[in-house]
């Protein structure tokens, strides 16, 4: 039987980790607060995913090593910009043939690094054992066992298909690829986008204009995976659009209504005090652009969100900024 290690148990992680043990694997998660992981091994996260029962076969713990010991698959559910701190912090024990998932949709402050690249510098992972999840899988639909599926990405086509089994029941439907980079540029950045649809619905816009910043954002997103040699097909499949639409339209989004408070007036600091957490965007959006930038990719609505979140620029300021753009041909 297979067994899975699962760092973080957050709504996503805990959610993933149900996948597997609905699976068929057997599955240890590691968690901070001993208070989340005495609730998992009483059946919930209640935390996280409340009312929501837990599959059998899901234990915690607090130590990293226990919840390491014997894993074949050892998934990465911490947020983005903790994975290099955690990773120095119990990265040694982590199996050294497990292959290693991340779920994780973020690009590291101050090095724009993606996660699997994190993943290989600070726990020495080689890129075969790397594998990135990701599609339309917000984390509370997936734990009500409601249908969905994904992309599982790793430049190892076999230990792709050895997630892809392991996370595989009958509500689940992943779908293997090799192209780790587009695949992770695509969960990283549907986030800022998502932020700027939840602005434009605050400020009353309609179902033209998010369409219309979806769209384009889908157009920046993949551009900027073109840049670092991703595959223009992974932008138009379950990673790329597919995650972008659900992340974009869904009150379940944390980036959706992040951007929604932003655009009704809101700083961040009051949206963050308000929903006791920041949304993923927020703080990747200033390493994306950068991201962008160092590879001389125009990416104008990526831009304007971060001025908006880092610079305090009014959304409706945004708005008039995209839309007075110089005329362009679409593809350009």
């Amino acid at each position: 039987m297979t067994t899975a290690a699962v760092y973080g148990m957050g709504s996503w992680g805990t959610a993933y980790a149900a996948v597997l043990a609905d699976g068929g694997t057997t599955v240890r998660m590691w968690g901070r607060r001993a208070e989340v992981v005495e609730q998992v091994n009483a059946g919930s996260n209640e935390d996280y995913l409340p009312g929501i029962e837990l599959p059998s076969g899901i234990t915690a713990t607090t130590d990293p090593a226990e919840a390491a010991e014997g894993a074949d698959i050892v998934v990465l559910a911490v947020p983005s910009q903790t994975l290099r701190a955690n990773l120095a912090d119990w990265g040694g024990v982590l199996p050294r043939r497990a292959a290693v998932v991340s779920l994780m949709k973020g690009v590291e402050l101050g090095t724009t690094k993606r996660m699997s690249e994190v993943i290989a510098e600070v726990a020495g992972v080689e890129q075969e054992r790397i594998v990135v999840v990701s599609g339309p899988n917000l984390a509370k639909e997936i734990a009500l066992k409601q249908p969905a599926a994904s992309v599982v990405a790793c430049v190892d086509e076999d230990v792709a298909e050895l997630v892809a089994e392991a996370s595989n029941p009958p509500y689940f439907r992943p779908y293997t690829n090799t192209d780790v980079v587009g695949t992770e540029l695509c969960g990283a950045v549907k986030n800022v986008i998502a932020l700027a649809v939840g602005m434009a619905e605050g400020l009353g816009m309609g179902d033209n204009s998010k369409a219309s910043i979806i769209t384009r954002g889908l157009a920046e997103t993949t551009r900027i995976g073109m840049a670092l040699g991703a595959d223009p097909m992974t932008f138009a499949g379950l990673a790329g659009v597919g995650d972008l639409i659900a992340t974009c339209m869904s009150p379940l989004s944390r980036n959706r209504t992040f951007g929604l408070n932003l655009g009704r007036g809101m700083s961040v600091a009051e949206v963050v005090a308000v929903t006791r957490q920041t949304a993923e965007g927020v703080k990747s959006c200033e390493s994306i652009l950068e991201l962008a930038q160092k590879h001389d990719v125009q990416v104008p609505i990526i831009e304007q969100v971060a001025a908006v979140v880092h610079d305090g620029r009014p959304p409706a300021e945004v708005v008039a900024a995209l839309m007075t753009r110089a005329l362009k041909n679409e593809t350009d």
